[in-house]
């Protein structure tokens, strides 16, 4: 645990961490008995209700809560305005920012902080460098979707992690590196077979969040059940997220190139 700091201003590190985990957090589960602000709080030397707190004035400057007044009790400061602006604007480098701030806190080495998979089989130098950056945003991009989501499919409900994906929108490969890839509003929470649909182009979303099936997948062979079950959500509006609403320029990029009327 760090020296208490209480009372101490909010320095540049701090609020980059609260702000990853703002991202993290569903709106509603910002309180001092969430297990996840209690361990940042240890961390920093600070008290839960401390991080809390600076995870609400953090959200005073998120546009899509601001659309729904939920966050008119909130006060942020300069630099929480300035950090909610350059990071919105460059997803991956928050959350590779945030894990390098969370390791040199801990004095350990970013691989000990997140399970980054066989990276330390790849030599060191630039290469794996960019590697390691690409595999905490894809960490980041996954935990920010499915919690946005409530860890639940958006077409079907369903809450079993093991089924569920963090689907792009746009697709990653498409995607700018600092915008795109892991923004969170090119993100939705599908469970494993709706997630392949999407990705193929069997289905997609309109503008009001609304579930479209492509006519190739209505006239694909399959059982009445099977049939009945996926053309059940045709023009039902998805579950929508917490915060981070899937992006309407995204959607518009998945009709236009990814759709199969």
């Amino acid at each position: 645990m760090a020296a208490d700091r209480t009372g101490i201003k909010w320095s540049r590190e701090e609020t980059i961490l609260a702000f990853d985990l703002y991202c993290r957090t569903p709106f509603g589960k910002i309180s001092q008995g969430n297990p996840e602000i209690i361990k940042l709080a240890h961390l920093l030397g600070r008290t839960p209700g401390s991080v809390g707190l600076k995870m609400h004035n953090l959200a005073h400057y998120d546009p899509e809560l601001q659309k729904r007044n939920v966050t008119a009790m909130a006060h942020g400061s300069k630099l929480d305005g300035e950090i909610f602006s350059e990071f919105s604007r460059d997803w991956t480098n928050l959350s590779y920012q945030a894990q390098l701030i969370r390791a040199k806190l801990q004095n350990k080495d970013i691989s000990e902080v997140i399970d980054l998979g066989d990276i330390d089989v790849i030599p060191a130098g630039k290469y794996r460098d960019q590697m390691m950056k690409t595999r905490v945003g894809q960490y980041f991009f996954r935990m920010t979707v499915l919690n946005s989501y409530e860890n639940r499919c958006c077409v079907t409900g369903l809450k079993q992690p093991e089924l569920l994906v963090a689907s792009h929108i746009k697709p990653w490969k498409v995607s700018d590196e600092r915008t795109e890839r892991t923004n969170p509003a090119n993100g939705l929470c599908l469970n494993a077979l709706h997630d392949k649909a999407f990705d193929r182009g069997l289905i997609t979303l309109d503008k009001r969040y609304k579930i479209i099936v492509s006519r190739k997948l209505k006239d694909t062979e399959m059982d009445s059940e099977t049939k009945s079950w996926f053309m059940g959500y045709s023009d039902h509006q998805i579950i929508l997220p917490d915060k981070f609403l899937p992006g309407k320029d995204f959607i518009e990029y998945h009709n236009d190139v990814i759709f199969q009327r």
